[in-house]
């Protein structure tokens, strides 16, 4: 998906010739989150390891904790579930809707008086109904923490998804919009919770390196290490130069292609078309059957696409350690053995989501490429067409 080439080459050779690799030796590091919060128009933002490290910084920083239950949907990367164990929290999960994010109707359905937060993940750079999600939390005295780590960029009636909410996280990985090989970011207008994440991410060295503390009025406690490095920010300076260019390109090819196909195939509603990454093409059917049918006339020709079923740990009922209730290694450290759980909604079983599992099973994904030529897109309509 990406765009990489000789600028983020230059960016690594600069780190290198500078000798300083490390974040609080150099300036990549504070200059990236500087420009991460001017492309996203937050206050506050912190480079890390991964979204992963983004999302459970994001709910320490919260005081999201044992006691609590978080809902999480039922389509998402396993990350966000287990996020939610790693602060000693119960995930709780929620039904997708036809948008294939979280339903909100569900969400409010799935609330209760241990209910602490709610995670709603932009699946595939889809944004998910952030006006009713919003407004359930208001309604409940809920937070919202934004798992925009699959929609680097993407907005939401014009705002960037994981900055609508309290807080939120991107990924950067190899599989992402843009890409740093791994990493990830919070985002936050709240400087409390910015003050408590920061020293959650780094507790063990951000006292002693630098002037990390200049500021910072939360007391320090004893958190993790998900510090990022000099190299990888360098690489996501260039790669954020990018973004706004790589998610027009992808918008607009797959635009072409829905306005030439739109009668002759179903494609999955929106929450917001504009905002939407435009990573994927994703074709609704009547049947299972009709979608696998889809799925085997494009592989004929050579056509890559899948439907989100099939996906493995995206899916709630492949999140193994999730499903089978072992949330820590130790189980005094065991979220789904801790006392203070054991009155918490424990709904992650096969048979929770079954609209889910009906919905991704009848939805088939090809992707987009930002790069596609006119030619290209031609070819892939003509190819499409034939398929039905």
């Amino acid at each position: 998906m990406y765009r990489i080439g000789e600028e983020e080459i230059q960016a690594v050779a600069r780190v290198i010739r500078s000798k300083n690799l490390f974040k609080t030796t150099g300036t990549e590091t504070m200059d990236c989150e500087k420009e991460l919060r001017e492309k996203f128009g937050v206050n506050h933002s912190i480079l890390m390891t991964s979204g992963k490290a983004a999302l459970i910084s994001a709910l320490t920083a919260l005081g999201v904790g044992p006691g609590d239950e978080v809902i999480v949907p039922a389509y998402t990367y396993i990350a966000t579930a287990i996020a939610v164990t790693a602060v000693g929290a119960i995930p709780v999960i929620a039904e997708i809707d036809e948008t294939l994010t979280i339903d909100p109707a569900d969400v409010e359905k799935k609330i209760s008086k241990y209910t602490k937060a709610i995670i709603p993940v932009h699946m595939q750079g889809l944004p998910c109904d952030m006006d009713a999600l919003c407004d359930i939390a208001k309604k409940h005295g809920l937070f919202i923490v934004e798992d925009a780590c699959q929609a680097d960029g993407g907005s939401y009636k014009g705002e960037r998804l994981g900055t609508i909410g309290e807080i939120g996280a991107l990924s950067f990985n190899h599989y992402k919009i843009i890409t740093s090989g791994e990493g990830g970011a919070l985002l936050t207008n709240d400087r409390v919770l910015y003050e408590n994440a920061l020293i959650f991410q780094d507790s063990s060295a951000i006292a002693f390196f630098g002037d990390q503390l200049q500021g910072i009025t939360q007391p320090q406690f004893c958190g993790n290490e998900y510090r990022t490095n000099e190299i990888t920010a360098a690489i996501l300076r260039e790669q954020l130069k990018k973004l706004d260019g790589i998610l027009f390109d992808l918008r607009k090819n797959k635009g072409l292609i829905m306005q030439t196909l739109r009668d002759d195939f179903n494609f999955i509603p929106s929450n917001d078309i504009v905002g939407d990454c435009g990573v994927m093409l994703a074709f609704s059917f009547e049947t299972r059957d009709a979608a696998q049918r889809f799925i085997k006339s494009a592989e004929a020709d050579g056509i890559y696409s899948v439907s989100p079923i099939d996906t493995g740990k995206h899916v709630y009922t492949h999140w193994t350690p999730i499903i089978e209730k072992r949330g820590a290694f130790n189980p005094k450290m065991d979220p789904f053995k801790m006392e203070e759980n054991q009155a918490l909604n424990f709904n992650c079983t096969p048979d929770a989501c079954p609209k889910t599992l009906d919905i991704l099973a009848k939805t088939v994904y090809i992707s987009v490429d930002p790069d596609w030529s006119d030619d290209d897109i031609a070819k892939m309509i003509e190819l499409i067409k034939r398929w039905r």
